[in-house]
């Protein structure tokens, strides 16, 4: 099975504890602090590599954590950051966030994007220690990684990709063509899956698609299209394969408008696209009616197709035409596009695309005060809650030390604004506790 679209949940890794440790010596009765800080969590990052086709490795999994950060030490040893957790994807990868936070595109091999930080490792107490404060038997908790949603969308990188109704000749077409093998029956929807194949030339090669048949309602979901039409927006070039004489009696004309009219349906772009006519199946009707069939399709569309070509698989009949027209169109060099967090789907050249995006911290300066219950105040705020996480407040140095820097930004002033008195109760991120002020 072809897999180009998946969901699952990171968790980056935890941050370390600082640690709590004294200078132990002979003849050293008061040697001070000496605890390390936690190492920091494992980010997790999304990386591009150029050797896989799909995402089916990801394939049954609904979660994937990222390592944490070790402990802090006594004599002042640092716990390590923890391992950073590589998840690999092909060429043509968008990677969104649930959350809205983080939109990419990695189309080169060795892109990579963090969708997960892990979480910042807690100071030992040989930090806290101060003038005032010379032995302090506090230490700092780490905190936890992100806990995020991802999407991941495979978009093929291909050059020119092979439209058409279902059994129209695409598949024995890349077969001739390329050294593809795709699945060639006579029935409709032969091919379950994109298919993709090369084509060489002297000194270019490129990627041709072979996209499993459309049908009408496709951008509506009908059929197979509209799980792979995406696969059709990062081609070049379109080669509309079309059945001189279908064997259900259907005309051509409309076959033709159909898929012209989903392709449109889908994304506007689509119908911008370059388009290459090639009348599939010659072999099948006398060499008159084929050329005549030739010469009316290229008065018909005139400059909607850059070129028309009749083709068949099985005398090899066009296939040379047709490669030739492909190379022909095909720019040699093209800026590539890519996702940029705040562009949505707007293409950026490469020109304007930064060397470096650059994700601002949420501001979590902000705080409110609210009483809850007599004499219970609750104190909201993502950094007032952060803060409580570090520390625990059953030990009295460390709960001293919160109320101290709740002082310092200004959360006690607000309090005793609201009413809040010494000993009445706070509750931080769901924890109540007596503060005395």
């Amino acid at each position: 099975m072809f897999y180009d679209h998946v969901k699952f949940r990171v968790i980056a890794g935890r941050g370390g504890n600082g640690s709590v440790s004294f200078r132990r010596e002979a003849h050293v009765p008061k040697g001070g602090p000496d605890g390390g800080d936690g190492g920091h969590g494992g980010n997790v990052v999304v990386v591009c590599d150029g050797s896989l086709r799909d995402l089916q490795q990801y394939r049954g999994r609904t979660e994937f954590k990222g390592d944490h950060g070790h402990h802090g030490e006594g004599n002042r040893r640092h716990g390590a950051t923890g391992e950073v957790l590589e998840l690999r994807v092909p060429p043509g990868t968008r990677v969104t966030r649930a959350d809205g936070s983080l939109e990419a595109e990695l189309n080169e091999p060795g892109e990579r994007v963090i969708v997960a930080r892990g979480g910042t490792g807690g100071r030992g107490n040989k930090q806290f220690a101060t003038s005032t404060q010379q032995a302090p038997r506090f230490s700092e908790s780490g905190l936890p990684g992100e806990e995020v949603e991802i999407d991941l969308r495979l978009r093929l990188l291909a050059d020119a990709g092979l439209v058409g109704l279902p059994n129209a000749g695409k598949s024995s077409l890349l077969d001739r063509m390329t050294a593809a093998a795709p699945k060639i029956a006579n029935y409709p929807f032969t091919t379950l899956e994109p298919v993709l194949g090369t084509l060489d030339a002297e000194d270019r090669q490129l990627v041709l698609v072979d996209i499993p048949g459309l049908i009408e309602g496709a951008h509506e979901g009908a059929g197979l299209g509209h799980d792979f039409l995406a696969h059709v927006e990062r081609c070049k070039l379109l080669v509309h394969v079309l059945d001189l004489a279908p064997l259900d009696g259907t005309d051509p004309v409309e076959n033709f408008e159909t898929i012209e009219h989903e392709l449109a349906e889908h994304d506007g772009r689509l119908a911008k696209l370059p388009r290459i006519l090639a009348l599939s199946k010659a072999d099948l009707v006398a060499p008159e009616v084929g050329a005549a069939a030739l010469a009316e399709w290229k008065e018909r569309l005139g400059d909607r197709v850059l070129a028309c070509v009749l083709t068949s698989s099985a005398t090899r009949e066009g296939l040379d035409e047709l490669r030739s027209a492909i190379f022909k169109y095909v720019p040699a060099q093209v800026e590539a596009s890519h996702y940029i967090p705040g562009m949505g789907d707007r293409p950026a050249p490469v020109s304007d695309r930064p060397e470096h995006i650059v994700y601002k911290p949420v501001d979590r300066d902000g705080f409110s005060v609210e009483e809850i219950a007599p004499r219970v105040f609750a104190v909201r705020g993502k950094g007032i809650e952060l803060l409580l996480a570090r520390f625990d407040v059953g030990n009295d140095e460390a709960l001293r030390h919160v109320e101290q820097r709740l002082r310092s930004i200004g959360v006690i002033r607000e309090l005793e604004r609201k009413g809040f008195e010494s000993g009445d109760e706070i509750e931080i991120a769901g924890e109540r506790f007596e503060l005395e002020v």
